[in-house]
């Protein structure tokens, strides 16, 4: 019989909390939406900037941009921080904020600092909303922050446990986190984001993406109190806060079960003080270490670990929506579609998925964790076959099309090598009498035909190749309606 595993209780002195919210927008909207920001008190971030090291994320923590500019391989450096927004990658734009909100659920609440939002303007009409958050009182239980977490990065609750959180802003209220994003925190940016009228929701701009949560991350700092247990990372790991009843929950009890889980998620290269589990939930951080001997964790948390994380989500994301685009390819009318999801995976491929990104060994094993609880490994082959199959169908639609140009020209050649160069009527000398037309031979009649026919078809084709430019213009500007 499997061994069961307890719920240990564990206090947490400080919980510093991240989520990540994906949204999509037109690509030649880029430089408005950059515009747009800037004049709604988002500044744009780049690493020369040392004045922003302290700026947005919480009392006595820095970033330090020398750090950053090390961390990741030279080849995507300059994508991860462009110098200017006219340049091409991923634009941050951040905004401090700094206020003070409460979190109503389960009959408690629970109080929480906002320092800073991010909007990251990602290539390939992708955007991502970066809130900072921490706890805001001086000490608070595991399952009070989990239960937090697991509330806040529900967008729009549709199952009966996620229900009735409320956020309170002094006298307003928000039900939802998608109400309190686009009501308070970036209430200017609703009008760029694509939505499908068919899906409900602000993900209908992405739907190809998973289950309308936001991915999380934390960096919590325990009171020593109490070692950290297995029990403790497996509900980090899974979000496990409260029951609908407002008990400590936990979504399992076997021991084997959870030991198994955290051999897959777990990355203990510091422990026994401090450990990292990774799952596709969230990612966390806890250690029983002092605040002062985590200054350059907590910095790396908010800096280099970040920036990790985040790079392989957009993998994530891009890869589920070419993934997506091609399941709705319709073969015999987007020719055309075909061509732009080909050069869509191309660039992606070339320009920004990159197995390794990190110089540095931690960089190099959390970069293993992402690609493992991500699976983007196989996520990536499955667009490569994709491509693989695009290509093939590609080629056999011209194939058919060449077979079918090349059985008409050789009907015409053969026919019209018959006649040698001597495919004329005497009647068509001069003025043409049509008049004289029914009273033609049997081979004056496929000369006729014969020069009719090619001239028509020499017509056609012109237009036709004139008249399909023009449609693929046409196409690529409805698309970027919508």
């Amino acid at each position: 019989m499997d061994e069961q595993t307890k719920i240990n209780p564990l206090f947490l002195n400080q919980a510093y909390m991240t989520f990540l919210f994906p949204f999509s927008f037109r690509e030649k909207e880029r430089g408005n939406l950059v515009e747009h920001l800037r004049k709604n008190h988002f500044t744009f971030f780049s690493l020369d900037q040392k004045d922003l090291e302290k700026e947005y994320y919480g009392e006595n923590i820095k970033v330090q941009h020398e750090e950053l500019d090390q961390y990741f391989l030279p080849f995507l450096e300059h994508k991860l921080f462009p110098s200017r927004t006219d340049q091409q990658g991923f634009l941050r734009f951040s905004k401090k904020v700094n206020e003070t909100f409460t979190l109503e659920v389960h009959d408690t609440n629970f109080s929480f600092l906002i320092n800073s939002i991010d909007i990251m303007v990602c290539p390939f009409g992708i955007g991502l909303i970066t809130i900072r958050t921490e706890m805001d009182q001086e000490q608070e239980q595991l399952c009070e922050v989990l239960d937090f977490m697991n509330h806040f990065r529900v967008l729009e609750p549709k199952l009966d446990e996620e229900k009735g959180a409320i956020i309170h802003k002094g006298n307003r209220e928000f039900h939802t986190t998608n109400e309190f994003v686009f009501g308070y925190l970036c209430p200017t940016l609703k009008s760029f984001i694509v939505h499908d009228e068919k899906r409900a929701g602000y993900f209908g701009s992405l739907p190809f993406f998973e289950d309308e949560r936001m991915i999380s991350s934390g960096f919590f700092i325990a009171n020593g109190e109490h070692q950290i247990k297995n029990d403790h990372l497996f509900r980090m790991g899974q979000l496990d806060g409260k029951n609908p009843e407002g008990k400590s929950f936990m979504s399992s009890t076997n021991k084997e079960y959870i030991e198994r889980y955290l051999n897959k998620h777990l990355h203990d290269r510091w422990a026994p003080d401090s450990y990292t589990v990774t799952s596709d939930h969230a990612q966390i951080t806890v250690s029983i270490k002092t605040p002062q001997q985590l200054d350059r964790p907590l910095s790396q948390f908010m800096g280099t670990h970040h920036y990790n994380l985040m790079l392989h989500y957009f993998y994530k994301i891009m890869l589920l929506r070419m993934s997506f685009e091609y399941s709705q390819v319709q073969w015999k009318q987007d020719e055309d579609y075909v061509e732009e999801l080909i050069e869509l995976i191309s660039k992606f491929s070339a320009r920004y998925y990159f197995g390794e990104v990190s110089a540095r060994s931690e960089g190099k094993e959390l970069t293993q964790t992402y690609r493992e609880v991500f699976h983007l490994n196989s996520l990536y082959e499955e667009v490569k076959q994709t491509l693989n199959e695009l290509y093939r169908a590609q080629e056999n639609q011209a194939n058919k099309r060449h077979n079918m140009l090349l059985f008409m020209l050789t009907v015409f050649t053969v026919v019209s090598g018959i006649y040698g160069m001597n495919l004329v009527i005497e009647d068509w000398k001069g003025k043409t009498d049509w008049s004289k037309v029914p009273g033609y031979s049997f081979f004056e009649w496929i000369s006729l035909i014969t020069a009719l026919a090619g001239i028509s078809l020499s017509i056609i084709l012109l237009a036709t190749t004139g008249v399909k430019g023009l449609w693929k213009k046409f196409r690529r500007w409805k698309r970027d309606q919508f």
